[in-house]
């Protein structure tokens, strides 16, 4: 039976007159990617804060490996780790000692947090520059840094506030694989992301957040179905067959040319089956077959009635945004 990582009801969290959270609910299962997406000022930050026991919320039942984030703060900071938007790393010295004052910090055993450290160094791809100060790392390789002294302590739910913001491709991509090599070991990934694409590619399931509520839940593919737009495109190999197939479907498109039609569809596996079945009955045979339906960036678009914000905010902004008096 799969048990809940992040349980969620009811948060609410205001900065004065200003609602940030409305009535938040949220289930998270264990062993699963989830990504909180929504536009600048939406709340996504502070959901952060909460559920990592570095903010308090004004109410609601908030649980994190089954303990209560304002009851049981120590305990929920013992199982979870948290990746801010910014770099926690000290880049005067060492990656190697940058693992090693975490080590320290969580009171592990000299000889066992030492081992730990060389450990993380060596799947985070470090090692060659272990002894090397931080000041002289690339951008990749100062987040797999920061990522790597998140998991000094071993935690069984990790944070990740915008972990790949300003990072090339192929870090993104470098980091999209260590998150999945995570999840597989059964650690809960809980992620905000600018990127809707990383969305896509990592989160089991997506919550959009807009105005401080969850306007939408589901997996990626769930909400793209909710998106006008989606089709089915069927090329044909004679003239005669998607002549056939004209009279026979519901056609949103045509391409004499290219001997292709659009049929309207949601994309889902009942629609495909259904529009094979009719075209099996009708005799008329398919060369080639593919789904098209909305992308994430058009469902942010739809449902929020604004395009998403790409560039990362500073620390300022980001409090601002949200609420949060600049410091």
């Amino acid at each position: 039976m799969m048990r809940a990582a992040i349980s969620v009801a009811g948060l609410r969290k205001a900065y004065g007159d200003k609602v940030v959270l409305d009535g938040i609910d949220l289930s998270i299962t264990e062993g699963t990617i989830f990504a909180l997406l929504g536009p600048n000022g939406a709340g996504k930050t502070t959901t952060v804060n909460i559920l990592s026991t570095l903010n308090r919320p004004d109410a609601g039942d908030i649980r994190v490996g089954g303990h209560d984030v304002r009851a049981d703060a120590d305990a929920v900071r013992d199982v979870i780790g948290l990746t801010g938007q910014f770099s926690a790393v000290d880049s005067i010295i060492t990656g190697e000692e940058n693992l090693n004052l975490i080590a320290d910090l969580r009171h592990l055993p000299k000889k066992q947090g030492r081992a730990r450290t060389w450990e993380l160094l060596e799947q985070f791809d470090l090692t060659e520059a272990a002894r090397k100060p931080v000041s002289t790392y690339s951008g990749g390789m100062k987040r797999r840094l920061d990522l790597a002294m998140t998991l000094v302590g071993n935690p069984r739910v990790i944070f990740l506030d915008e972990p790949t913001a300003g990072l090339d491709p192929r870090s993104r991509r470098t980091m999209w694989q260590i998150i999945r090599d995570l999840v597989a070991g059964g650690v809960t990934i809980f992620l905000t992301t600018q990127y809707l694409d990383e969305a896509d590619q990592l989160a089991d399931r997506i919550a959009l957040l807009d105005h401080g509520k969850i306007i939408a839940e589901g997996t990626p593919a769930e909400l793209k179905r909710r998106i006008p737009g989606g089709h089915i495109s069927l090329r044909f190999a004679q003239l005669a067959e998607l002549e056939a197939a004209a009279r026979t479907l519901t056609v949103s498109g045509r391409d004499d040319d290219n001997l292709t039609l659009q049929v309207p569809s949601d994309g889902g596996v009942q629609a495909l089956r259904s529009l094979l079945d009719r075209l099996d009955r009708e005799r008329i045979d398919v060369a080639e077959l593919a789904v098209h339906t909305p992308d994430l960036d058009d469902v942010f678009l739809t449902l929020t009635g604004q395009p998403r914000e790409r560039q990362p905010r500073t620390p300022a902004q980001s409090r601002e945004s949200e609420g949060i008096p600049a410091r």
